[in-house]
């Protein structure tokens, strides 16, 4: 029965149980309790606190602390107590002595900017923020303080999971056209990095009204087309232009969300909240137990989870695995 079972499901496995490990391994820091910020009401963000809290070791602190819009992050209080924080009251989840490490966790760009700019030196994870998040946040000298640890999670897989992806889907395809922003700059070097091998075809748009014009000139050198995590991929117009200008040269889209794969795309590398969480959590063991001057750790999100488009894939005439599979095969990579 057990025969059938792909090594590659057995390496996904692997990862996973040990993010899990990780995790219950580092009981003492998670006992130190768990402050989380958040400064929007945003659905993403909130699965992924109510996942966290969830996953919540039993015995432990969860202070849950909302910002107020526009101002600082108020004075944090002791594990246990109740806080009054911008009109929202909240409760510490399972109250217990204080540990030697608390750690502080932020969801989103407005409350990792807010988080980085206070006092203190407790661990710092700042989460769900794209590289284009990152790379702004990267400009501020709080960032670079040698006396707190910080992490960060980016809520995209990496480049390599794409390209892996892609790979799968289309063997022997080497052609990836990619319209990129002087903002994705980032983004396309890590992309270039990872694609050793392809015929990367990058090309600039400076602003909307030229998008079309540097389609037509990069479709007929492709063999599919990629959306970055960018000004691009975050534009609804920008989007579909991309997936109008794919489906028009019978050319299949890949890119980083769930919506892209909906509104059209073939298939995306995509992370989902309750794997965010459990990265988080493990994520903020390594910040709190990493040394003085370790510098800020950056995770991308890992393992990846493949969505497909199964009636983009019938119109192209591509018999493509299942979800399944190619996320067995895109974590095996990893």
């Amino acid at each position: 029965m057990f025969a059938n079972r792909s090594p590659a499901l057995f390496q996904g496995l692997r990862t996973i149980a040990g993010m899990a490990i990780a995790v219950l391994l580092a009981g003492g820091a998670n006992a130190a309790g768990l402050t989380v910020l958040v400064a929007d009401e945003l659905a993403a963000h909130t699965e992924f606190v109510r996942l966290l809290r969830e996953s919540q070791e039993a015995g432990s602190r969860f202070d849950l602390v909302r910002l107020p819009a526009g101002g600082p992050v108020p004075e944090l209080a002791g594990a246990g107590e109740d806080r009054v924080t911008a009109g929202v009251r909240t409760r510490g989840m399972r109250p217990s002595a204080p540990a030697e490490v608390p750690v502080t966790m932020a969801v989103g760009p407005v409350a990792a900017r807010a988080a980085i700019e206070r006092p203190g030196q407790d661990p710092l994870v700042l989460v769900m923020l794209s590289r284009l998040d990152y790379e702004s946040l990267k400009t501020s000298p709080a960032l670079r303080r040698t006396d707190r640890h910080v992490g960060v999670l980016l809520r995209e897989p990496a480049m390599a999971d794409q390209l892996t992806l892609i790979d799968a889907v289309l063997p022997q395809k080497r052609r990836l056209g990619v319209v990129a922003t002087a903002e994705s700059e980032p983004i396309v070097r890590e992309l270039q990095r990872a694609a050793q091998g392809w015929d990367l075809q990058v090309e600039y748009a400076p602003d909307a009204t030229s998008l079309a014009s540097v389609l037509r000139v990069l479709v007929p050198r492709s063999d599919a087309l990629m959306v970055l995590p960018d000004l691009i991929g975050d534009s609804q117009a920008a989007t579909l232009s991309v997936l109008r200008a794919g489906a028009g040269a019978g050319l299949p889209v890949f890119g980083t969300s769930d919506g892209l794969v909906r509104s059209g795309g073939l298939a995306a590398a995509v992370s989902t909240p309750g794997q965010l969480a459990l990265q988080a959590r493990a994520l903020g063991q390594k910040v709190a137990a990493a040394p003085a001057g370790a510098g800020v750790l950056v995770e991308a999100a890992t393992p990846a989870t493949v969505r497909i488009n199964a009636t983009v894939a019938r119109g192209l005439g591509l018999r493509i695995p299942e979800e399944r599979e190619l996320t067995e095969r895109v974590t095996a990579t990893r």
